[in-house]
This record gives structure tokens, C-alpha cells and sequence, in this order.
């Protein structure tokens, strides 16, 4: 007796990775400048040790990005922002 694939019954369900498609937030939202002195929506873009996020996890366009960085940095100048991350998420 041959099993076809109409016969095979799985316990659970098979697990199909479903990946949210990224997309750049400056893009679709229409933001044109970004706002170095907002430091509150920079920490998007910053991980819990002060470091800058890669575009591969954030979605942004190449040109956005080079934007968020400069911002970033120039906030990090005027000391708005900290260049070392000592607990960076509850100074929020």
C-alpha cells in the first residue's frame, strides 16, 4: 500500500515563516529632513548600546540612512545624545 501525500497527517502544523516586508519609513511617510535635535525618534535608530542601526535591520533607503547617521552624529556632538549606551533605553 503506497502513502501519497494526501495521507501524510502532521501533529502540528508545518511552520512557514512569514517575513514582514520592509519598507522605508521616510519614504512612505514623505519625511524629507530629519531632525537632529529630536532625539526621542533618533532612538529608533540606535541599539541598546548606543550603536547605529544597519539599514538590513531597519528597512531604510540607502539615502535615508545616510541621513540618519549624520543626524545621529550630530546629535551626539551637541551632546543631546550619548555616544556610549549605559542603560540607553531608560534615559528615554
Amino acid at each position: 500500500m503506497a502513502q501519497t501525500n494526501s495521507d501524510i497527517r502532521y501533529l502540528t502544523p508545518i511552520a512557514v515563516d512569514v517575513k514582514k516586508k520592509k519598507y522605508c519609513r521616510f519614504k512612505k511617510l514623505g519625511i524629507k529632513y530629519i531632525d537632529y535635535k529630536d532625539a526621542q525618534y533618533l532612538y529608533r535608530f540606535v541599539n541598546d548600546q548606543g550603536k547605529i542601526l544597519p539599514r538590513r535591520l531597519t528597512g531604510t533607503s540607502l539615502k535615508y540612512q545616510k541621513k540618519v547617521a549624520q543626524a545621529i552624529k550630530r546629535a551626539r556632538h551637541i551632546a543631546i545624545m550619548p555616544y556610549v549606551g549605559d542603560n540607553l533605553r531608560d534615559n528615554k
